[in-house]
């Protein structure tokens, strides 16, 4: 009986072995994974947010609080208003110490804790953080956390995934993706918004575009989204919006990119705001207890809560009165400075919340706000206000968040009015350039940034991305000037030039590189014609910049991975030229390649470089020693053996193409 019972152990040991072994490794398997990963986001979106509807409705009476303003709690009716200062302290009480305990990383917003796990750690989080961040951001929140929950969520499913990839030892690869499907599924089935769910993971989370990664997501999404829709409905998730709001007339465009400006700024505000509050709390608690800072700075918390009540909890009741316009001018100012300063506290105390749902509070409201001035100012031609407030949402998010492809998605899908794409699209982008222009981390990546983390920096290849020629040639002083003819003597040589300072070896007509190619192109020339490196040619093909070599791209590839904030590329110059296309290289026309060898009684032996005179308008590019390539270093002495390369005017009525000789080691011989 226990031979039977052994060998039925060890069969379904190799079953599971079997299992575990093609769901790693197979592409069938990975999606069967992505498909329970967005099951269980799903459920875990709606078990999260009715997890804040019961601690909102165990600490005030109400599954949603706040926009009733100066009401208190039904469950605590003897506080009076003092609920409000007691209640955040109480909640810190009890968050604090669960954070601090269980799992520090479910402190803050959550999603850079799950970028930096894609990024560094192979997408391995542990198991514990979802259990933690659900608990913590739901007491944070229902005791009057001024933050969002998507944070969370993202944090929650991403955990989620990590634990199923991590059950299969999924390959790091692998795992990435499968993170970004549990950040995708939550965001799917907590706004009902699949297409920004699959945004949201590549674009944020994984950071990286593919068509494995993109539909894997997809199909996390999508089951997200349906798991969660016979719960939650099927509605848009933003409610209160007036129906067809449009622009009134194309000339409102300009109205819009005013506001994708100001969006855009005020984006960068609420970013500096949570990292500034942030050290005002870390120089002020200094090294008390981490576990009580919560509880502690629950009295600042609840002082602005006595003072604004709109800023309660995620505020989603209070931004749709806003857009409905329940509001005056100057309270809808308040209510976004307020959120500002309500959310940023949160965090700066310790609590455990997202920020997406405070950005779009901010641009509902300060959107808002500019709808109603632009109707004082131009009446209706303006449109509805409710329509900048839309606007403003998307911009405030991306300039904070750098996520256009989410912000655009986010507020069409949220809002349920396709008719909006548009004014969005040119906010959106607006307010990334503005971002861009500004400032270099995320709202997300510099709290990585702050800890010495850059994961921009961390994916070498992102150091490739925007290169060209231009940024990795080793540029002349003076850029020379293409000749466009030269009278020559029998030898080959321009007539009263220089004589050359050794025996001609070779002479050839070297491949054009344009500067503005791509740095892909540029090494596909480089390892069929570049031994010796390659002429940059300028854009309009009348100078040629500098020289490129395999040790200059190094060089620069090396600074910009090292470099905090990469470079970039200015090949196309302040007009910005396009490349010229080079699927075809062809030879730089009136130059040459002229490879001379140093003898024993040449009078450049045992001279600098510096001090060789060469023919009119040559540049030495390469100097061969013992089959090593070394830059034409000004100091450097010449040895009988050097082989210096000189770019050089080829002479008039020359032949196209190099002449033949015996092939040595790469180089042909006259």
């Amino acid at each position: 009986m226990s031979a039977d019972a052994s060998a039925a152990g060890r069969r379904a040991a190799e079953l599971a072995n079997g299992t575990a072994a093609w769901l790693r490794e197979s592409r069938a398997g990975l999606f069967v994974i992505a498909l329970v990963v967005g099951a269980g986001s799903g459920l875990g979106a709606v078990v999260f947010r009715y997890l804040i509807y019961f601690f909102t409705w165990l600490a005030t009476g109400h599954a949603q609080f706040g926009q009733a303003g100066y009401a208190g709690s039904s469950h605590l009716p003897s506080l009076g208003l003092a609920f409000f200062v007691v209640i955040p302290v109480i909640g810190g009480l009890v968050y604090g110490p669960l954070i601090y305990r269980y799992a520090r990383e479910a402190r803050g917003h959550g999603v850079p804790e799950v970028m930096v796990a894609v990024a560094d750690n192979g997408g391995r989080i542990r198991p514990q953080v979802s259990v933690v961040k659900a608990l913590a951001s739901a007491l944070c929140i229902g005791t009057g956390g001024s933050v969002g929950r998507e944070g969370p969520i993202v944090q929650i499913g991403s955990a989620l995934a990590s634990g199923f990839g991590q059950l299969v030892k999924m390959p790091g690869s692998r795992m990435r993706i499968l993170v970004a499907c549990g950040a995708g599924g939550a965001i799917a089935a907590t706004f009902n918004a699949p297409i920004t769910g699959v945004f949201f993971g590549v674009e944020i989370i994984l950071r990286e575009f593919s068509i494995e990664a993109m539909f894997t997501v997809m199909l996390s999404a999508m089951v997200a989204d349906a798991v969660a829709i016979p719960i939650l409905g099927d509605k848009p998730f933003l409610q209160g919006f007036p129906a067809g709001i449009t622009l009134v007339h194309p000339a409102d465009y300009l109205l819009v990119a005013v506001l994708a400006v100001l969006a855009g700024l005020t984006g960068l505000l609420f970013k500096g705001a949570v990292y500034t509050m942030e050290d005002l709390w870390d120089a002020a608690w200094k090294n008390r207890p981490e576990w009580a800072r919560p509880a502690i700075g629950g009295i600042a918390l609840g002082l602005i809560l006595l003072a604004l009540p709109q800023m309660y909890g995620v505020g989603y009741p209070v931004m749709y009165k806003a857009v409905a316009g329940h509001y005056v001018l100057w309270f809808l100012l308040v209510l976004a400075a307020g959120k500002i300063i309500a959310c940023s506290t949160t965090l700066g105390i310790g609590g455990s919340g997202g920020v997406f749902a405070p950005s779009l509070f901010v641009g509902a409201t300060s959107g808002m706000a500019f709808g109603e001035v632009a109707g004082r100012l131009f009446g209706p031609a303006a449109g509805q206000p409710a329509l900048y407030a839309v606007v403003a949402m998307g911009a405030v998010f991306t300039s904070a968040a750098r996520a256009p492809l989410t912000s655009v998605a986010s507020v069409v899908e949220m809002t349920g009015d396709f008719t909006l794409t548009l004014p969005v699209m040119l906010a959106v982008a607006i307010a990334t350039a503005t971002s861009r222009a500004l400032s270099y981390g995320t709202i997300y990546t510099t709290k990585l940034l702050r800890r010495g983390t850059d994961i921009d920096r961390a994916a070498p290849w992102r150091a490739f991305a925007d290169l060209r020629a231009a940024d990795v040639m080793r540029p002349f002083p003076v850029p020379m000037a293409v000749p466009e003819g030269h009278h020559h003597d029998t030898d080959g040589i321009p007539a009263g030039a220089v004589p050359l300072p050794g025996r001609l070896m070779y002479q050839g007509d070297p491949q054009i590189v344009y500067a503005g190619e791509s740095l892909t192109q540029t090494l596909r020339q480089l390892k069929a014609h570049g031994r010796d490196g390659l002429p940059v040619l300028s854009a309009d093909g009348r100078n040629v910049q500098g020289w490129i070599t395999n040790h200059s791209v190094l060089q620069t590839l090396a600074a910009q991975i090292g470099s905090p904030q990469p470079r970039h590329s200015t090949a196309n110059g302040p007009a910005g030229r396009q490349p010229r296309p080079a699927e075809q290289p062809a030879p730089l026309q009136g130059c040459r390649v002229l490879e001379i060898c140093i003898g024993p009684d040449s009078p450049a032996a045992g001279r600098p470089l510096r001090s060789i005179r060469w023919p009119p308008g040559s540049i030495p590019v390469a100097i061969l020693r013992h089959r090593s390539l070394q830059e034409p270093d000004p100091d450097l002495t010449l040895a009988e053996g050097d082989r210096v390369s000189l770019l050089a005017p080829a002479p008039a009525g020359s032949p196209s193409s190099p002449p033949q000789g015996e092939h040595d080691g790469g180089y042909r011989r006259t």
